[in-house]
C-alpha cells in the first residue's frame, strides 16, 4: 500500500513535466513557488521525523551485546523503517518536479555524499533483511556492523549536505556548481552532520524506550541519558558557530522579530526532552523530539527563503524558489496530486504505527 501512494504522488509529479518559468507571476493570487517550497519542506520535514528515529535505533545497535537486545532493538524498527523511507522517495521526486534547477545543481554538487547516502541505504537493508537469514555468530556479527555504521553515516551524511545547503556553494550564470568535489567536506558541514546524527541517535533511543522492558530498557534509558547531553552540547556549539560565521543565516529573521518564536520554540521543545524523560514520560518526550525536528527544519526554511542555494562565489547566482521553480501550470496540477496523495500517505503512516504500537515480542516470523 505504501508503494502504491507513493506511486501515485509520483507518477502526478513526473506527469507534469519540469520545465522553468522564469517568467514567474502569481496565477489567482496564489503563489505557487512558495506553496510548493512548503510542500517539498513538510515532506522532508516528515522524513527527518519518521526516518530519524530508526536511522537513530540502529546507530545504537552495536551498544547492545546480546543477541537477544539486538534483536529486539531491530524488530523495533522492523515493521516500518522501509515505509519511512518512502517519504524520502516522495521528497525526491517533489524537489526534481518542482525546483528542477535546485536538483541539478545541488546533485552535481553533493554528487560524493549523495552517493555515499545511496549505497548506505542499500546495505543497510540489506543488513536488516540478510542478518536472521544464517545462525552462524560470524555471519550475524558482519551485518550488525553493516547495519549500525550505514545507519549512523546515513544520519551524518543528511547532516553533511543540509550544513552545505545552509553555507551556500559556488555557482555560475547558469547556476552550475563551480567548486571542487571535495567543497562539502568543510568545519561547517561536518559539525551539522554530527550534531544531525545525536539529534537522531537521541530521536531513536527515545522510541527504543518505548519498545524495550527489562534489562534492555534500563540500558536504553542510559544511553538515552547520554545522547541527551551530547545533543544539547552540540546543538549550543552548532548555534554559536551559526551566529558568529554563517550571519546570513540570521539575516531573515532580524527583519521580522516575530519569526524568532520558531527557533523560541525549538530551544523549549528540546529543553522539555530530559524533564519528560527524567520523569519516564517517554511517549511525550518522543513527540516533543519529533517536535524539535520539525521545528529545526522550519527554521532552516525561514532562514533561506526566498533562496535555496545561496551562491558564494560573489556573482549573485543565488538560486531561488523563483528562478528555479517549474511552470505554474506544473505546480498547480502536482498540488492536486499532493491534496490526494498527501492524505493517503500520512493515513497509511497512523495506520502502520497504531497497528504495530508496543513492546517488541519475538517469534518465528521477527528478524
Amino acid at each position: 500500500m505504501k508503494y502504491v501512494i507513493a506511486a501515485l504522488l509520483l507518477l502526478g509529479l513526473s506527469a507534469c513535466g519540469t520545465d522553468v518559468d522564469s517568467g514567474y507571476s502569481e496565477v489567482a493570487g496564489i503563489d505557487y513557488p512558495t506553496m510548493w517550497y512548503l510542500v517539498v519542506g513538510a515532506v522532508f520535514t516528515g522524513y527527518g521525523i519518521l526516518d530519524g528515529f530508526d536511522l537513530g535505533a540502529g546507530a545504537w545497535h552495536l551498544f547492545f551485546r546480546k543477541e537477544q537486545s539486538r534483536r529486539i532493538a531491530l524488530n523495533a524498527v522492523g515493521p516500518v523503517w522501509d515505509g519511512n523511507e518512502v517519504w524520502l522517495v516522495i521528497g525526491g521526486g517533489t524537489l526534481f518536479a518542482g525546483f528542477p534547477v535546485v536538483y541539478g545543481s545541488l546533485f552535481s554538487a553533493m554528487y560524493v555524499p549523495l552517493m555515499l547516502f545511496l549505497f548506505m541505504l542499500i546495505f543497510r537493508a540489506i543488513s536488516i533483511e540478510f542478518r536472521s537469514k544464517e545462525e552462524m555468530k560470524w555471519w550475524r556479527r558482519m551485518w550488525d556492523i553493516n547495519y549500525s555504521v550505514s545507519s549512523a553515516m546515513l544520519a551524518f551524511l543528511l547532516g553533511v549536505v543540509l550544513g552545505n545547503v545552509l553555507l551556500g556553494m559556488p555557482l555560475d550564470d547558469n547556476y552550475e556548481f563551480t567548486g571542487s568535489w571535495l567543497n562539502f567536506l568543510n568545519p561547517y558541514a561536518i559539525l551539522v552532520g554530527i550534531t544531525t546524527l545525536a539529534l537522531f541517535m537521541m530521536h531513536g533511543a527515545i522510541y527504543l524506550t518505548m519498545k524495550t522492558e527489562d534489562r534492555l530498557f534500563a540500558k536504553v534509558h542510559y544511553l538515552l541519558t547520554r545522547s541527551i547531553i551530547a545533543f544539547v552540547v552540540l546543538f549550543v556549539i552548532l548555534t554559536l558557530y551559526t551566529l558568529l560565521y554563517v550571519p546570513h543565516l540570521s539575516d531573515g529573521l532580524k527583519d521580522n522579530v516575530a519569526l524568532f518564536g520558531v527557533p523560541l520554540l525549538s530551544v523549549l521543545a528540546i529543553a522539555n526532552i530530559p524533564r519528560l524523560v527524567t520523569k519516564r514520560k517517554y511517549l511525550k518526550a518522543f513527540v516533543f523530539s519529533s517536535l524539535t525536528v520539525g521545528l529545526l527544519l522550519i527554521t532552516v526554511a525561514l532562514e533561506l527563503y526566498p533562496v535555496i542555494i545561496l551562491d558564494t562565489s560573489g556573482a549573485g547566482n543565488d538560486i531561488t524558489v523563483y528562478n528555479a521553480v517549474a511552470s505554474n501550470k506544473s505546480l498547480g496540477i502536482m498540488l492536486t496530486f499532493v491534496a490526494v496523495g498527501g492524505p493517503l500517505a500520512v493515513g497509511y503512516t497512523a495506520f502502520v504505527y497504531k497497528t504495530f504500537w508496543g513492546k517488541v515480542r519475538l517469534d518465528e516470523h521477527s528478524y
